[in-house]
């Protein structure tokens, strides 16, 4: 493998696969505004499905994708998925009718459910210990920082290809990462070391999954944050655009934010060794419960000030750096006791959080009304489940400890 393939560029082309799903997302987000006047005149929320059909589709292509690598090897499952994430480009491309355009979303995510979870299986094949560790952070460092870039080069795109140019964008870019997939890299998983695929794991993981306190409890957790995050996705560009006429600005003020959230797993990293997942997920959340009800109590006095659009940009950069300290210790929270059953533990994980949390925040979506209050207010409401439940996993912790 490392004769084959050198590693810096074997960390690029995981990169790569793994950016596929922040740049089917965020790229998105400056053209919301022109495929709503296209496609949805006379609703413009409607349009926020693009954005959460992706979402559902990929958290439900997460379920299986996992466990159909174990048994057909990794570049299979990978080179499929890419093909139904080009199959649902193009659709998305020629549709003529917002249904249509749901539907080729969806399929693009079902499809980008492969390089999101293969990547990591891949990277866990051929490398161990340290050296895998170190090169997860390499790629992960790239994975946090392309967010931030995916609106500016999606509203390049837009500049010369009008929205539907994106899909073309995301054709060419995943037909690029497969040819150099297929050309570059040797299948990581032989024969030999393949599992059979039977639903019955999937029945015994979930059972078990249930049974356990800890895990439940994480997994509800884990819906709250990618709630929030996913509400965020889907209503920050509108708030740009309706409450602040700052949309032109918006790409840009979005890098600066997610360079900011980028340095949030590079802080985890560094103090999650010293108090633990648990500790830092509950400070995370009650400090963002905290600045989300200043940020409430801002906008039920009414103030309108030069400042409010400053103080939303605070209170936004506190809903990204939350994210990052928590997302990756709640995933790695609920793993703890399931390390016989990781693979389907992570797959049915990933598919209900992602799932769950992409209806919840579709439905408060909807109910944007040109004003910051349905934001705040649902992220505010989660935040406060959330730290509830961090409480709760606390007295689980102490009564098992006596």
């Amino acid at each position: 493998m490392t004769r084959k393939l050198h590693p810096v560029e074997f960390v690029a082309l995981m990169a790569m696969m793994m950016a596929t799903v922040a740049f089917s997302i965020d790229s998105m987000l400056p053209a919301l505004g022109d495929m709503a006047e296209e496609l949805s005149p006379d609703n413009f929320n409607n349009i926020q499905l693009v954005l959460s059909s992706f979402m559902i589709g990929m958290g439900a292509g997460t379920l299986f994708t996992g466990p159909l690598s174990d048994r057909l090897g990794r570049k299979s499952v990978m080179l499929g998925g890419a093909a139904i994430y080009i199959a649902g480009a193009l659709l998305a491309w020629r549709a003529e009718t917002l249904e249509m355009l749901i539907m080729g979303r969806a399929l693009q995510g079902l499809g980008a459910a492969g390089p999101r979870v293969v990547a990591i299986a891949i990277i866990r094949d051929l490398y161990a210990g340290r050296e895998m560790a170190r090169l997860v952070s390499f790629v992960m460092m790239v994975f946090t920082i392309f967010p931030a870039l995916a609106p500016l080069l999606g509203s390049f795109i837009i500049s010369h290809g009008g929205w539907r140019g994106l899909f073309l964008a995301f054709f060419a870019f995943s037909a690029i990462s497969s040819l150099w997939l297929i050309f570059r890299l040797p299948e990581s998983l032989p024969r030999e070391r393949r599992q059979p695929f039977r639903l019955s794991g999937f029945r015994h993981a979930i059972r078990e999954m249930y049974a356990i306190p800890i895990v439940r409890s994480s997994i509800l957790v884990q819906i709250m944050v990618f709630s929030m995050m996913f509400i965020t996705i889907s209503l920050i560009e509108p708030a740009f655009e309706q409450v602040f006429d700052r949309g032109e600005q918006f790409p840009y003020w979005f890098f600066g934010l997610g360079l900011m959230a980028a340095s949030s797993s590079m802080v985890n990293a560094i103090f999650v060794g010293k108090y633990g997942m648990r500790k830092i997920i509950t400070l995370a959340v009650g400090v963002f419960l905290v600045f989300s009800l200043a940020m409430l109590a801002v906008i039920l006095s009414g103030y309108r000030g030069p400042a409010y659009f400053y103080i939303y940009l605070a209170w936004q950069a506190t809903v990204y750096y939350q994210i990052g300290l928590t997302a990756g210790n709640l995933n790695a929270l609920a793993m703890e006791p399931l390390g016989h059953i990781a693979g389907f533990a992570a797959s049915v994980i990933g598919a209900v959080s992602t799932v769950s949390a992409a209806v919840l925040s579709t439905l408060i979506a909807q109910t944007f009304n040109g004003s910051l209050l349905p934001q705040v207010l649902s992220s505010t409401v989660l935040a406060a489940l959330a730290f509830v439940l961090m409480l709760h996993m606390r007295k689980l912790d102490r009564v098992r400890d006596q």
